[in-house]
């Protein structure tokens, strides 16, 4: 794969040998290193990379959102902080259903598509136990940037173009977002005074500002106004959790990775097990692809069946069992695609089981502190609201639970029953915050955005760093692929060369060509362990930058 894309295009890279930070925004990758630079840690540095994002990149995150956040700290610990949204305690399994059907309008826009955000509720536990600055000191500057306003990119003026149709619908998103009529255009100075304000009360006040106080109010009040059903009660009860992170053997490396709500961890460790048997390194382009590709496809089977919120329903442990990887890869025919009808029942399903449009950061730093965080608030912009007076985009995660059996979702995943919806439940999630270490000692903290597309891209890195030996330029500037089993056809980029696509199609491979599947950012240590290396997406424009 090296030879594909690297002359066509290279990632934003950096090297430095105090600490890195990798993001989709140069804005807040600059606050990571600031952080880094004035004696904070990579959990404070990673939090004030949120919290500008939540200004710079609201299309993709902020506090009306959630958050995966995987950390290893300076003792050789590892933490998994868990700020997934949380249905509403109105919530019900038929919400969405209108005469017999479901609607998926009603859980993409408007009031009844929100969660309990629980982004900030993360950051703050993160920063207070794990962090050595206080949240008011990184919130502070945000906000001072919020309210000055930042140009808009292009990637982010197209965005909100595309999705002017439903941000229109809501006086207080056109208030935000347009001007004269017309959503903001490339090089707009958006300025976001009431999220200045929201930023800086909690500044003062902490998380209750926003869970017990004024925030949760305002919630309340528009949801009754609007047909929502989120209340100041729901913000009440919200609680982050903390979750056992997993971990995996992958030749001779460890791979930590998110546990459940999240699917991602499960299934990267899932189809890294599935590739162990290959020797990816000389197999043949194409043929290396295609091996990939049937990976996913036969993990995305187990995962619409099998995987949901921990609390609720049973995740087998056994999706992870390097035995029943190895039974699954029998399947994979080096010349030919394999039908995959249904999913695969993993050894002890029915008692080892888990118990308890997006943006990725990563940031390291030289004591020892290394993080990996995912935060969303679904779609683009997520649910179209801006809560009135607070600047605060809300999600639209309600959209990643299973609706109704065999309705798609937005990114075109299905479900069942254990991904169903239920009143105080945790979606479930694609994001896939993941550690890598050698010899006990961190290496990589990678992930990305994109939805199910999160989970291969996470894979097809971590192949390329740790099989093929690129460096975290040349795995990012690869053309990517996607298969999620259900429709049964692989996703390519654009980029890809035709000559792979004629032998993925021989093999059986359907295509559908995508201008990207998603985007990535990491941060590693370099080749001789002395410094820093990162890199950031090119498909993106974002920035890694250390000292």
């Amino acid at each position: 794969m090296m030879s594909l894309l690297l002359a066509a295009v290279s990632a934003t890279g950096a090297e430095a040998a105090h600490g890195m930070v990798a993001s989709v925004h140069p804005l807040a990758t600059d606050a990571g290193v600031r952080v880094l630079k004035e004696g904070g840690n990579a959990v404070d540095a990673a939090v004030a990379v949120a919290l500008t994002l939540g200004v710079v990149d609201t299309d993709n995150s902020g506090i009306g959102g959630g958050c995966f956040m995987l950390i290893h700290r300076a003792d050789g610990s590892l933490v998994a902080i868990d700020g997934r949204e949380m249905a509403p305690a109105a919530a019900t399994p038929d919400m969405f259903i209108r005469e017999g059907k479901a609607d998926t309008t009603l859980s993409q826009v408007g009031a009844l598509a929100s969660g309990v955000p629980g982004a900030l509720a993360a950051y703050e536990f993160a920063v207070t136990h794990h962090g050595k600055r206080k949240l008011a000191d990184l919130l502070l500057p945000a906000a001072d940037l919020a309210e000055k306003g930042s140009p808009l990119n292009a990637g982010y003026a197209r965005c909100l173009q595309r999705v002017a149709k439903d941000l229109a619908r809501f006086e207080s998103s056109r208030a935000v977002f347009f001007a004269n009529g017309k959503p903001l255009a490339k090089g707009a100075i958006l300025k976001q005074p009431d999220l200045a304000a929201t930023y800086r009360s909690i500044a003062a006040g902490g998380s209750d500002w926003f869970y017990r106080g004024p925030f949760a109010q305002a919630v309340q009040r528009w949801m009754r106004e609007n047909g929502g059903i989120l209340t100041a009660e729901d913000f009440r009860n919200y609680q982050v959790c903390l979750r056992e992170p997993l971990r995996s053997r992958y030749r001779e490396y460890s791979v930590i990775g998110f546990p459940p709500p999240s699917s991602g961890g499960i299934h990267v460790a899932q189809m890294l097990n599935l590739l162990e048997p290959f020797n990816l390194k000389t197999l043949g382009e194409a043929t290396r692809l295609h091996v990939i590709a049937e990976a996913m496809k036969l993990a995305f089977a187990d995962r619409a069946y099998w995987l949901g919120d921990p609390d609720f329903v049973n995740v087998p442990r056994g999706l992870m069992d390097r035995t029943y990887a190895a039974t699954l890869a029998r399947r994979i025919n080096l010349e030919r695609t394999t039908s995959v009808t249904a999913h695969g029942s993993p050894p002890g399903w029915e008692t080892d089981v888990f118990r308890k449009h997006t943006t990725h950061f990563s940031v390291a730093d030289q004591e020892g502190n290394w993080v990996a965080c995912t935060a969303t608030i679904n779609t683009s912009f997520g649910s179209k609201v801006v809560i009135p007076g607070t600047g605060v985009v809300m999600n639209n995660q309600m959209d990643d639970f299973s609706v109704q059996p065999g309705v798609r979702n937005y990114f075109g995943l299905v479900g069942g029953h254990a991904n169903a919806i239920a009143p105080r439940k945790r979606p479930l999630s694609s994001m896939a915050p993941t550690l890598v270490l050698k010899d006990d000692k961190p290496i990589i903290a990678l992930g990305a955005a994109g939805g199910p597309r999160i989970i291969s891209q996470v894979l097809l890195e971590l192949v390329c760093l740790l099989d093929l030996e690129m460096d975290p330029q040349q795995a990012l500037a690869q053309p990517r692929i996607h298969h999620q089993w259900s429709p049964d056809e692989l996703m390519i980029e654009k980029a890809l060369p035709q000559n792979l696509r004629t032998e993925l199609v021989r093999r059986g491979h359907k295509l559908n060509e995508l201008s990207s599947i998603g985007v990535s950012q990491i941060v590693a240590r370099s080749r001789d362990g002395k410094a820093f290396v990162g890199a950031a997406d090119p498909r993106a424009g974002g920035k890694a930058a250390g000292w």
